[in-house]
């Protein structure tokens, strides 16, 4: 395993995340959710590969993925220094008027509830889900930097938004002398790639940290082009056919089974290696259900790609509609 720094900042993190999204109440969640006892083996194989870095969010399985993490990390670690927690914060948590949003009354009760599920005083990084259009970015700032400076959480990180959205929230906290983002969890895979033009220079530019979310591209680019046979993907199809299927994918995933073939490696090795290779991007934020899933990312962090391997991959895509 290889560490980095996460943006600018001096917090070290795993090259590899593990999103534990997948991990909650199957019964409630559909049957690619796993149960603690199916997840714990799967993730004390990503901690003995050195995997540091674990995100979830509070709406994952209604807080139960939060429960199950702090669970399995507390079993894990001899100690809360040894890995790195990111949360997240914003949608519907129940029924109420003020149960979402980026309000403050909404984050304060927020990180508090996280923090019970999560068994622990702090996260390393709380992150807004995504941009409220309600809440003045004014609110949302000296509320994210109140947490902070109540020593509930260590950094302040932001997921999928436009470019412009995140540029202003960054003016903000330094108009105020607030704290800012430090990490920016956005799409960003070899099917989706509409990242490139805006929020990557950006982020690259400030220093933030990219955490991309879905690497895989919901798994697509581990199988490269083999149907669709997981219990997640076939009763998902809609999302997954909104978000990709465009033009040039069918060639990308040939081009990256073509070139796993070649290197004697995985699909979703090869995919993970061309994104740990962009620039600004720190961590990909990996879900995983089998222990092969681990196996693979792990890979990933070894494998250097050649500069006519990457424009091999990359020369398919064509642009689409930006998907968040």
């Amino acid at each position: 395993m290889e560490y980095g720094r996460l943006g600018t900042t001096g917090l070290k993190i795993s090259r590899i995340c593990l999103g534990m999204m997948s991990y909650g109440e199957p019964d409630k969640w559909g049957g690619w959710v796993l149960a603690e006892d199916q997840a714990e083996p799967i993730v004390r194989k990503a901690a003995d590969g050195g995997v540091t870095f674990f995100d979830t969010a509070d709406v994952y399985s209604a807080g139960v993925s939060e429960e199950i993490t702090g669970s399995l990390l507390r079993k894990i670690f001899p100690r809360r220094d040894d890995y790195v927690l990111a949360t997240k914060v914003y949608f519907p948590m129940g029924g109420g008027k003020n149960d979402y949003g980026l309000s403050r009354k909404h984050i304060l009760s927020a990180i508090d509830a996280s923090l019970t599920r999560l068994g622990t005083d702090y996260v390393d990084l709380y992150q807004i889900h995504r941009w409220d259009g309600e809440t003045p970015i004014e609110e949302t700032m000296e509320a994210l930097h109140d947490v902070v400076r109540s020593g509930k959480a260590r950094y302040i990180g932001a997921s999928s938004m436009w470019a412009w959205q995140f540029a202003k929230a960054q003016h903000v906290a330094d108009l105020n002398h607030w704290t800012r983002f430090v990490s920016m969890q956005n799409h960003y895979n070899l099917l989706h790639r509409e990242e490139e033009r805006e929020m990557v220079p950006l982020c690259v530019d400030q220093g933030v940290g990219l955490i991309p979310w879905s690497p895989l591209a919901r798994g697509l680019l581990a199988r490269a082009g083999a149907p669709a046979d997981t219990t997640r993907q076939t009763g998902d199809a809609a999302r997954q056919q909104q978000l990709y299927g465009g033009p040039g994918d069918a060639t990308i995933l040939e081009r990256v089974a073509q070139t796993a073939a070649e290197r004697g490696t995985k699909p979703a090795t090869v995919a993970l290696a061309w994104l740990l290779s962009r620039p600004g991007v720190v961590a990909p934020i990996i879900g995983a259900t089998k222990g092969h899933h681990v196996d693979d990312a792990l890979a990933a962090v070894d494998l250097t790609l050649s500069e006519k391997e990457i424009a091999f991959l990359e020369e398919p895509y064509q642009a689409r509609p930006q998907q968040f």
